[in-house]
């Protein structure tokens, strides 16, 4: 596929710290989910078949995740009215962040180029981050592909 990503961060990296929207419109820093888990998962789109499979698949362990004292963001450039829509249609309960000016993609290495037969393009990377309660990155998932 061409669509391997060279990622900057590794595993024990502190985790950039970032500030986004939501889909509610409030806004939200990493720093604010200090001590606990966080399941950070990048996608490309909001309502497209493998990001409403992906986002589909933590809603549906999200319950699982929670009992663990885990807290799931999913990170798109899509906008907030976007995430919104996509959020409600699928009845997510994690909250998605709005990167639309691609700080959070650019921070952590997810944004860039792409192909899809045969023509290439920027965009971003499905990679997941699993961060500790200590702000370090515990675990990353390269291109990961929803089933």
């Amino acid at each position: 596929m061409g669509n391997t990503v060279e990622l900057k961060l590794k595993e024990r990296d502190n985790a950039p710290d970032f500030t986004a929207a939501t889909q509610d419109g409030a806004q939200v820093s990493l720093s604010d989910y200090k001590g606990k888990n966080v399941v950070l998962y990048f996608y490309p789109r909001d309502d497209t078949p493998g990001c409403t499979k992906e986002a589909c698949g933590f809603r549906d362990e999200f319950g699982a995740l929670k009992k663990k004292g885990a807290v799931v963001l999913g990170v798109s450039t899509d906008s907030v009215k976007s995430h919104e829509k996509f959020a409600r249609k699928h009845e997510l309960p994690f909250t998605l962040l709005a990167d639309e000016d691609k700080k959070i993609v650019e921070a952590y290495g997810v944004w860039g180029q792409k192909s899809f037969m045969g023509r290439k393009y920027m965009g971003t990377h499905r990679v997941t981050f699993l961060i500790g309660p200590d702000g370090k990155i515990k675990r990353i998932w390269r291109e990961v592909r929803p089933v």
